[in-house]
């Protein structure tokens, strides 16, 4: 109660006050305000009651403020601007997810901008996430997650039917050959000039769509691949490479992560591009860490294409979708 027993005002009473005291008309000023005249007139006689001043000069004709009414307009105002900002704060925190979220990551994903990016979004809207990130191999990086080892996966798709992908991001694909095979020291080939190399093949557990991919089989002329030795890791990958037993295809951005000796990188003119993706399942894509890290992965999407200035790309099984 404040002074001489007059409660103070509530927020709802202090709107009709602005409300009037823009239309200065009380049947204006109720219809915005979806209450009848009557009552919004009830409500600023109490208001003045309780702020024991006038706020308003009423005639037949006519609706002012008083010199009190418009000291007291811009505090009403803040109180108003107060409550929104608290009640918006409020809500934040209800919307806030606790728990925690094991991220998965294949080859160098862990390392790239993307993955840190929407990481740090996720850190930055919901910081009660505790996130842990594991390391996973070739072989097993999408079994991890068919099994719910980990929650959500930083990979390369193609993805198989389970699986839902947020596209982050595109490079190109280079050849990975033995340093003395012959077309090493090209400065480019194409496809038709590997025609015949075998490739390093990956155990029966990898999902064929992702190393189809990955092989380039079939070639455009829908020629098989020809496979070498089957690799259940990147460090066994790129000695089988190194000992001239097959070669293999990787994102550009092995140059940098994997250089090994008896190893070179050659771009590939016809070559399609890689994607970075997270991957989540599909039957998982609503449980609160996966749906707030999803939502860090667009976050991260929009600030990158407004930064690059390029329309936004998302993929979802292999295929473009809107997340």
């Amino acid at each position: 109660m404040g002074v001489g027993g007059s409660a103070e005002p509530s927020i709802h009473q202090l709107r009709l006050f602005l409300a009037l005291s823009k239309d200065l008309h009380f049947g204006a000023a109720a219809a915005r305000m979806s209450i009848t005249q009557s009552a919004l007139s009830q409500q600023i006689r109490d208001l003045e009651k309780r702020l024991r001043v006038k706020l308003f000069e009423r005639t037949s004709r006519a609706v002012a403020l008083t010199p009190a009414g418009r000291a007291l307009l811009p505090e009403a105002e803040r109180a108003i601007e107060a409550m929104t900002r608290l009640r918006c704060t409020a809500e934040s925190q209800l919307r806030q997810v606790s728990g925690r979220l094991v991220v998965g990551t294949v080859g160098a994903e862990a390392a790239m901008e993307h993955t840190h990016g929407v990481l740090q979004a996720l850190h930055g809207h919901q910081p009660r996430i505790t996130v842990e990130v594991v390391s996973l191999n070739l072989t097993d990086h999408m079994t991890a997650l068919f099994r719910q080892e980990v929650d959500v996966l930083f990979l390369r798709p193609p993805v198989p039917n389970g699986m839902e992908v947020h596209h982050l991001a595109t490079e190109p694909r280079v050849a990975c050959l033995p340093a003395d095979d012959p077309l090493a020291s090209a400065p480019r080939l194409t496809l038709a000039q590997l025609a015949g190399y075998p490739v390093v093949d990956m155990p029966e557990q990898v999902p064929r769509v992702w190393w189809d991919f990955w092989a380039v089989d079939p070639r455009p002329d829908g020629t098989p691949v020809r496979y070498g030795p089957v690799v259940p890791d990147m460090e066994a990958l790129l000695h089988t490479v190194a000992r001239g037993k097959a070669m293999c295809f990787l994102p550009a951005a092995a140059r940098a992560f994997f250089p090994r000796p008896g190893i070179r990188y050659v771009d590939v003119t016809d070559l399609p591009p890689s994607t970075s993706a997270l991957a989540w399942l599909v039957k998982n894509r609503d449980e609160p860490t996966v749906r707030a890290i999803r939502q860090a992965a667009r976050i991260f999407t929009r600030r990158s294409t407004a930064r690059l200035g390029r329309p936004e790309e998302r993929l979802s099984s292999g295929a473009p979708r809107v997340d």
